[in-house]
């Protein structure tokens, strides 16, 4: 398995930081092999959504990265801003709120191929815009879609947090890796152990990790969970060692998922995993602990129903410890 890219974070509160995040989004297109024309669109929606940021929202953050092997690029924009009072108004060329042209998010949305929008009054917005190579949708890779997200502790230019999705026919696979500490040393424990999950291997979760917990002998080690969702059989089943939460939120409820102590490559002494029932509408929530646990989507009327990443964009805005790196997954049946 080879890990999931990272995205890259940039601040912006002011329209001078709008260079970076075009010349970001411009080096994203060419990672996910884009041709001039979604290249140059690429560039217009990064240069939007910065913009909307440092003009409407008092300042926030873009998230991006390019995808090689889907020849995609994301781009998340995250703030505490006042929020849109009418989303779908705002979405209307020609509304502006503060003098524009308010062409803005109209012209995001005919420009992206995947685009979302979730906004609370007084709470901010999270604005998703993913570019597929060729205008084309994203395919469905199987029963459960994931999207995850991962961001290094700020100051380091390596996450010390990994993460994989494997699709099969019948469910889904997720890994996510935490090295210990933080920057490059970090970052090439949690690549070890993604790397020594072997998908072809028919072998449980806990066994998994026993192969993760060798191949990561000549690391600084890492925390590691394994989450399987089948959604025929009814069942969730995980096996984690170390401060990798999982948990599946339903309305009203979350139950969050058996994670033993001790350190992939150092000290585990037992491998298990647990098997909870799963249900069609319920959300699988993994995340390192850059991540606060204290939290419920149920505080957020409608996010339940938006797309994976937008969940999981509101939660890394809102629970982000801010001193460590932070990955955060969201699944659900598609």
């Amino acid at each position: 398995m080879e890990v999931s890219p990272t995205h890259h974070s940039f601040i912006v509160g002011e329209t001078g930081h709008v260079p970076a995040v075009k010349i970001a989004a411009r080096q994203a297109a060419e990672i996910a092999g884009f041709n001039a024309d979604d290249l140059y669109r690429t560039k217009l929606v990064a240069t939007e959504l910065a913009t909307n940021l440092a003009k409407h929202a008092r300042g926030g953050e873009i998230l991006i990265r390019g995808v090689r092997g889907s020849s995609a690029v994301e781009i998340l924009a995250i703030d505490h801003g006042p929020g849109i009072l009418d989303v779908t108004a705002a979405l209307s060329d020609g509304h502006s709120t503060a003098g524009t042209s308010g062409n803005g998010l109209g012209a995001i949305q005919r420009l992206t191929d995947d685009f979302d929008i979730y906004s609370l009054r007084d709470r901010g917005t999270i604005v998703v815009a993913r570019l597929h190579a060729g205008r084309r949708s994203a395919a469905r890779l199987g029963p459960i879609d994931v999207s995850g997200l991962s961001v290094a502790k700020h100051g380091e230019t390596v996450c010390g947090d990994s993460w994989q999705v494997l699709h099969q026919p019948d469910g889904v696979l997720t890994v996510v890796a935490d090295g210990l500490g933080h920057g490059l040393h970090a970052g090439e424990a949690s690549a070890a152990a993604i790397a020594s999950i072997d998908p072809g291997k028919g072998i449980g979760l806990a066994d998994r990790l026993r192969d993760a917990h060798a191949g990561l002998l000549h690391t600084r080690g890492a925390a590691a969970g394994i989450a399987e969702v089948r959604p025929q059989s009814r069942t969730l089943r995980f096996a984690g060692i170390g401060n990798i939460a999982a948990a599946i939120s339903r309305i009203g409820m979350t139950r969050h998922a058996v994670s033993l102590n001790g350190t992939l490559g150092h000290e585990a002494r037992q491998f298990r995993d647990y098997s909870y029932p799963w249900d069609p509408d319920g959300l699988l929530v993994m995340h390192s602990d850059g991540l606060g646990s204290h939290w419920s989507i149920d505080d957020y009327p409608g996010l339940r129903q938006r797309h994976t990443i937008t969940i999981a964009a509101v939660l890394y805005r809102d629970f982000n410890r801010h001193r460590d790196d932070v990955t955060v997954l969201v699944g659900r049946e598609s």
